[in-house]
């Protein structure tokens, strides 16, 4: 999968170059890329930003530079392009399985107030937002999806890693242990200790019920179904 991110502060995504994703980077097993969308500005300044007509506060993002900037990368739209907005569908894992469905992706990040309108109706796919919440850009809501999305590309995690995952299952994860057995007076849970796989993975079942009833009864659906009956929530 190749991931391309449109950015006026490329140098934000160096997180990306850690841990996991930097790791499947170096392996070739994804391809992530920031472009600077000030490279493609065609004023004396490399100017990305104006004053909104109709007046109000704040500056907008320049049409020019963002459109110069896909038409260079992806001339043909082949790409699917992503702009990350606080007005988009709200992010969620079943999203994060579509998405990977695309092996080419183009997201933008706006900044400031926005983008001028003009960009998101010539070339924007799909508007996503991570939140309810407002940030400065988009910039930490791309590393949010990129990260998402990019541990389940093949080769990147063990599959092991993937198998009841918090959330992908329809219910939040169980809680983890490791040694040693007891820490500040605090055992773990003996069932864990005991070597019967039976019982540790209906202990671990039952924990992640009550955790997502006490923590998001909402995954439970509008009128709490009975998750014994419906152990994958109500997506």
């Amino acid at each position: 999968m190749k991931i391309t991110i449109l950015t006026l502060f490329p140098e934000m995504f160096i997180p990306l170059r850690e841990s996991i994703i930097g790791r499947a980077v170096k392996g070739g097993k994804l391809d992530i890329q920031t472009v600077n969308i000030r490279d493609f500005a065609e004023n004396k300044h490399s100017k990305c930003d104006d004053y909104p007509f109709g007046g109000g506060a704040g500056m907008v993002m320049m049409p020019q530079p963002i459109g110069s900037c896909f038409d260079a990368l992806d001339p043909d739209h082949k790409a699917y392009h992503i702009y990350l907005s606080p007005k988009g569908k709200v992010f969620t894992q079943s999203k994060a399985f579509e998405l990977l469905s695309h092996e080419d992706i183009i997201m933008l990040c706006g900044h400031y107030e926005g983008v001028d309108q003009r960009v998101i109706d010539l070339y924007i796919d799909e508007e996503i937002s991570i939140g309810d919440y407002v940030l400065t850009g988009g910039e930490l809501p791309a590393m949010v999806v990129c990260d998402c999305i990019a541990r389940y590309v093949d080769g990147v995690l063990s599959d092991g890693s993937l198998v009841d995952e918090s959330i992908s299952s329809g219910l939040l994860e169980y809680p983890q242990y490791t040694r040693p057995a007891e820490y500040k007076g605090l055992r773990v849970p003996e069932v864990l200790l005991s070597g019967d796989h039976a019982k540790t993975d209906e202990w671990r079942r039952q924990e992640s019920l009550r955790l997502t009833r006490e923590m998001r009864p909402d995954l439970l659906g509008p009128a709490n179904v009975n998750p014994d009956k419906n152990p994958s929530g109500a997506f």
